[in-house]
């Protein structure tokens, strides 16, 4: 059997094929295309299937946005996609359509050793339910749990749930999200991802006034410029960059916290997504798992947890290939 695997982005879109014979992790015929390049999925899989000149089966694409009855519309894309209608398109037996997470999640249960940064080994207890975050251009979440002898995989929007601050400074942060930006619902993703979370966090500390910005720092951070790498890479040089990458990692902290216990993720923590790799200094310093399982009562449940960074930037591909071939 071969599947058509794909991770579906605002950005970008890479296909891939996964068959039987290889299992999910082998991806074969890789390609990527720029998303905004096409009208519709429909092209890119035409323009991918004319080049690699193979038959699949079934189709299992992973797509940046929440999947309803079967269908999804991408994040920042005018695309609507639906399984019935790519399966008749292709003439497939089924085609899949997962929220991006649900299938970074399905491929946690193949990662090897040197897929991941192991933070924290813990007792991971066998078949315990996984918890998955991934803070990147936007901050997903989901979970596995064991059905017999499977995980099963589960989508959810949790990074729009409310943010929930800790301490006086992040008390701060929500008040100034909800008077001076005029957000009525302050989400976890304005504080905890890339593209809205770090300016965020960036904007409030340097209205604060407690860390100046430099006249060379203001320079680099013009309109257009992607704030999230910039800002990590001059953490070093920069104090109002520094308490920025501090700030964020205390709130990532708390939240795997929060999700893990929500689902009981005695099975580990996982964080995904494209920040996680790029900070894994910070994120081994002892306050980043101190804060994480700063929990009361249950902060001798999450010491037991492991938690892992997904370092395998195709983790989605192999997870849609997971479910695909299933």
């Amino acid at each position: 059997m071969k599947v058509l695997v794909g991770d579906i982005g605002g950005t970008k879109t890479a296909l891939a094929i996964v068959s039987s014979e290889m299992g999910p992790r082998g991806l074969t015929n890789e390609k990527h295309f720029v998303s905004s390049q096409y009208d519709s999925v429909d092209e890119i899989i035409h323009a991918y299937l004319a080049d690699a000149a193979v038959q699949i089966d079934a189709i299992c694409l992973v797509v940046a946005g929440p999947v309803i009855d079967g269908k999804s519309v991408i994040t920042n894309l005018p695309w609507v996609m639906e399984e019935e209608h790519l399966a008749a398109k292709f003439n497939v037996i089924r085609a899949n359509l997962l929220n991006d997470l649900e299938g970074m999640a399905y491929a946690v249960p193949i990662l090897n050793d040197e897929d991941v940064f192991t933070l924290s080994a813990g007792v991971p207890v066998s078949g315990g339910s996984i918890a998955v975050l991934a803070p990147g251009t936007g901050l997903g979440e989901a979970y596995l749990t064991k059905d017999s002898a499977t995980y099963c995989a589960h989508a959810s929007e949790g990074g729009h749930a409310s943010f929930s601050p800790i301490n006086a400074l992040q008390i701060e942060l929500l008040e100034f999200l909800q008077h001076k930006k005029g957000l009525e619902h302050v989400s976890m993703e304005r504080v905890c991802s890339g593209s809205l979370g770090i300016p965020n966090l960036y904007a409030f500390l340097k209205e604060s006034g407690k860390h100046p910005e430099p006249e060379w720092l203001a320079k680099r951070l013009t309109d257009g410029v992607d704030m999230a790498p910039a800002i990590f890479g001059a953490a070093q040089d920069s104090e109002l960059c520094a308490a920025t990458l501090n700030l964020f990692c205390s709130i990532l902290a708390v939240e795997a916290g929060n999700h893990a216990l929500k689902i009981l993720a005695t099975g580990g923590i996982y964080l995904g997504g494209g920040i996680p790799p790029r900070i894994l200094g910070e994120l081994q310093k002892p306050e980043f798992l101190a804060t994480l399982r700063r929990k009361g009562r249950f902060e001798g449940l999450l010491t037991k947890m492991p938690v892992k960074v997904i370092l395998n930037t195709k983790a989605p591909l192999m997870g849609a290939g997971a479910y695909g071939l299933r």
